[in-house]
């Protein structure tokens, strides 16, 4: 056992030995190969994984340049920035489990938005938000220029305008980490976000033009070019956290380069790992085991493939933990 790691890092090598703690060891391990070796790494973040404060873990991975290019939601892209500025007014139901459709509308009328055991507070969290982030793009509006949904965010937090709002440690912001690193990030599917929504009604009041805002089909074009840029060498590996959009978007930019661009040169994903609790089905994209991947041309027969059947809150960090040697 190496001495050179950290306690959790002992504790994991030593105990997990089997089954999908085995599996978390295995993809922990090729990660760290694949950096080793000169690779870059895609992670992918589905779900709430920001309100489940994945940047306590996931902002020193970007300080530390073991991420290079992120994936996400739009959920997660704004909800890391509300914990930043709202974190003492979030409410916390235990027992979430048992609540009656009652329980819910109450919580619905006192302005809290419920993500599983967690509420969100309306005012203090999206409206606050909504504040400052409107004049960011009403100003590009008015000047006629254009951004991605995370450049607006990153104008925001690189201001310094928020900064009065506080209410954790900014180390374990990972949005604004990676805005000190401009790190770059693809966003699909931004507007089923509540910021999305915020920006499409301001686009149907004709307050803001839809067209300042850039689109998904845009991300797809930006990918397409910092692929090809970034892909030599070891290649890119594609670490994801969860399923959906925030995994299916960016993965398809291989077999898009090469079928559809003519590109036959472009090398697969050179790495591949999915945390996913969803159960191994054919039916059930989240659920498909890594294989199919290949019969997509999204990865290649010798590409490392690994998936951890299991909730990405407790197996994320406990990797990230590894990487980083704690």
């Amino acid at each position: 056992m190496s001495t050179e790691r950290g306690p959790i890092s002992q504790f994991i090598e030593r105990n997990y030995l089997h089954f999908n703690a085995a599996a978390l060891v295995d993809a922990a391990k090729g990660y760290e190969t694949h950096l080793l070796e000169g690779g870059k790494m895609m992670v992918t973040l589905a779900g709430a994984m920001s309100t489940a404060e994945l940047g306590i873990s996931l902002a020193e991975m970007i300080r530390q340049g073991k991420i290079d290019i992120i994936s996400c939601t739009g959920a997660n892209l704004e909800e890391d920035i509300m914990n930043l500025v709202a974190h003492s007014h979030y409410k916390r139901v235990p027992n979430y489990r048992d609540l009656s459709p009652q329980d819910e509308w109450d919580l619905l009328e006192n302005h809290y938005n419920r993500v599983t055991d967690t509420c969100i507070p309306e005012e203090e969290a999206f409206r606050r938000l909504q504040k400052h982030i409107y004049k960011i793009w009403k100003d590009a509006d008015t000047a006629g220029e254009r951004y991605f949904p995370h450049e607006f965010m990153y104008k925001i937090l690189l201001s310094g305008e928020l900064e009065q709002y506080y209410e954790i440690d900014p180390k374990n912001s990972w949005m604004l980490a990676a805005a000190e690193r401009n790190l770059p990030i693809v966003v699909p599917g931004w507007e089923d976000s509540t910021m999305g929504n915020i920006f499409a009604s301001y686009v149907i009041k004709g307050d803001i033009k839809a067209t300042t805002m850039k689109s998904g089909i845009e991300y797809m074009a930006w990918l397409a070019q910092w692929y090809p840029e970034n892909s030599g060498g070891k290649g890119v590996g594609f670490f994801q956290i969860g399923g959906g959009i925030a995994g299916d978007f960016p993965i398809c930019v291989v077999p898009m380069l090469y079928q559809d661009m003519e590109m036959p040169e472009i090398p697969f994903w050179s790495y591949f790992c999915q945390i996913s609790d969803s159960t191994t089905s054919y039916g059930s994209y989240s659920g498909a085991v890594p294989n199919e991947k290949i019969t997509w041309g999204k990865l290649d027969i010798n590409t490392p493939k690994f998936i951890v059947e299991s909730d990405a809150t407790i197996v994320a960090p406990l990797i990230f933990a590894w990487i980083l040697k704690q």
